[in-house]
């Protein structure tokens, strides 16, 4: 089957989509559409929740058609930063699907090293954003003190609890103390900062992250509880950035039956569109949303729930696609 490629223009940003099936075939540095060939960018490299798509022990029909088509599969969100000037790669998030995510982020930007990872940032203690970690210790990859950024609930965590303290003893990681609002500068054209927002934090705090780069920023917020339960309006912060990647596990309620989704607050899908309806067309425009539930119809592209996503002005993420930074 012929390989689509679609390019997606945004207001202002430019987003360059390819197939779930095509990433890593398209080489990175190739004039596209005028897009700045030495400039910094991320990739998306997966878009489902925690567990993945389709989920272990569902055989309901929202997992059915994944299962019977390899193609439908979707890995647990994950971003990779990517700078093809100074060849340096970093990850948001380290999850489930670390394996095939490192494969794919060397098929689209190869690096130098075995490893070439030049740090990897968690956004809290759900096993969908750290679990990865394990493929770094000395069973796997062994790795030479790989720098992890973590907020300091989510740095004890890691120190304290087996089997990932061992990765600390065996100097596999190391990790790197963030504090709420606090620039990371990763080298003169990148920084991160992160985003304290509210979440159910057994754990660890839970963070977003912001990423500035040389001429665009982008927001990436895979989890958080209601927006009205964080004490900034996230309308605030889709403003002040060029691309935001919301959370959207859940398109609207119901959709977990004999579960109390109460206790698993996200803000809904149906909800995010029905907040922003009164954003101008750009700023609706910035709005991708990612990390969806195997429940979540959405991840059916033609579903109605899809379609009222794109009608409202709105995108769904997608694995593969870069934005330059």
């Amino acid at each position: 089957m012929r390989r689509k490629i679609l390019i997606c223009l945004t207001l202002p940003a430019l987003i360059v989509m390819t197939s779930a099936n095509s990433i890593g075939q398209q080489p990175v540095n190739k004039s596209n559409n005028g897009v700045d060939t030495d400039a910094p960018y991320l990739a998306v490299l997966g878009i489902a929740q925690d567990a993945g798509y389709p989920q272990a022990g569902c055989g309901r029909a929202c997992c059915a058609r994944a299962w019977a088509d390899p193609k439908q599969r979707r890995l647990v969100v994950c971003m990779a930063i990517v700078d093809p000037v100074s060849h340096q790669r970093w990850l948001l998030e380290c999850t489930p699907d670390f394996r095939e995510q490192l494969h794919r982020l060397n098929q689209i930007a190869p690096s130098r090293h075995r490893i070439g990872l030049d740090g990897i940032f968690l956004t809290h203690a759900h096993i969908g954003h750290y679990a990865g970690l394990i493929h770094l210790g000395r069973e796997v990859m062994g790795a030479d003190r790989v720098p992890v950024y973590a907020m300091p609930r989510m740095k004890h965590f890691l120190e304290t609890s087996g089997p990932w303290s061992q990765l600390v003893s065996a100097e596999n990681i190391a990790i790197r103390e963030l504090t709420n609002g606090r620039v990371v500068r990763l080298n003169e054209r990148l920084s991160v900062t992160p985003l304290l927002v509210p979440h159910r934090d057994e754990y660890s705090e839970t963070v977003g992250f912001r990423i500035q780069g040389p001429t665009k920023s982008a927001l990436f917020l895979p989890d958080i509880d209601k927006w009205d339960r964080w004490d900034t309006k996230i309308e605030n912060v889709i403003s002040d950035v060029d691309v935001a990647w919301l959370d959207g596990t859940f398109f609207a309620d119901g959709e977990l039956p004999g579960r109390d989704i109460s206790k698993i607050p996200h803000p809904f899908i149906a909800e995010s569109i029905n907040r922003f309806g009164d954003l101008t067309d750009g700023e609706r425009n910035k709005v991708r949303f990612l990390h969806f539930n195997h429940t979540n119809p959405v991840l059916d592209p033609n579903s109605r729930a899809a379609e009222s996503i794109r009608e409202a002005g709105h995108h769904l993420a997608a694995e593969g696609e870069r934005f330059g930074l």
